[in-house]
């Protein structure tokens, strides 16, 4: 299973189309949106969670840019302050990619970036808070424009 979390922005006329929809139907994609925000006669944008196949992505990624809609990766956003980590597993219990796992026989909690899908579990059941959202312009833009 492949899984990254992308941004999606539409030109007014893309508004109203069931692009997302149509990933699930014809690419067999899962989404999970985390934040949509579209204004009347003017742009939107989703940032959303996407999950299939590598083959599948790939495909639905390309059907989306074929729209016109431009695609982004969203930059790691999950990050680990080292110093309050007491390695206590709670978050490797949440973590639905793997990116947060125990190193044995250390039984030392390892963070693997490149695995995140930045879906924030771990921050909620980070007992120590060691675990944190960085955040980012470039994802959402301001509401008020």
């Amino acid at each position: 299973m492949y899984s990254k979390i992308i941004i999606l922005r539409f030109p007014l006329d893309k508004v109203h189309n069931p692009l997302v929809c149509n990933l699930s139907k014809r690419y067999n994609l899962t989404f999970n949106i985390l934040k949509a925000t579209i204004f009347p006669r003017k742009e939107g944008l989703i940032v959303l969670e996407l999950s299939g196949t590598l083959n599948d992505y790939k495909n639905g990624i390309k059907y989306l840019e074929d729209q016109g809609i431009s695609v982004k990766n969203a930059a790691h956003e999950i990050d680990r302050d080292n110093d309050k980590c007491v390695h206590c597993g709670a978050c490797t219990a949440v973590c639905p990619t793997e990116a947060l796992f125990i190193n044995r026989p250390e039984m030392e909690v390892i963070f693997d970036q490149t695995k995140c899908s930045i879906c924030g579990l771990c921050v909620r059941a980070c007992p120590v808070k060691a675990m944190q959202i960085l955040p980012s312009n470039e994802i959402f833009f301001d509401e008020t424009s």
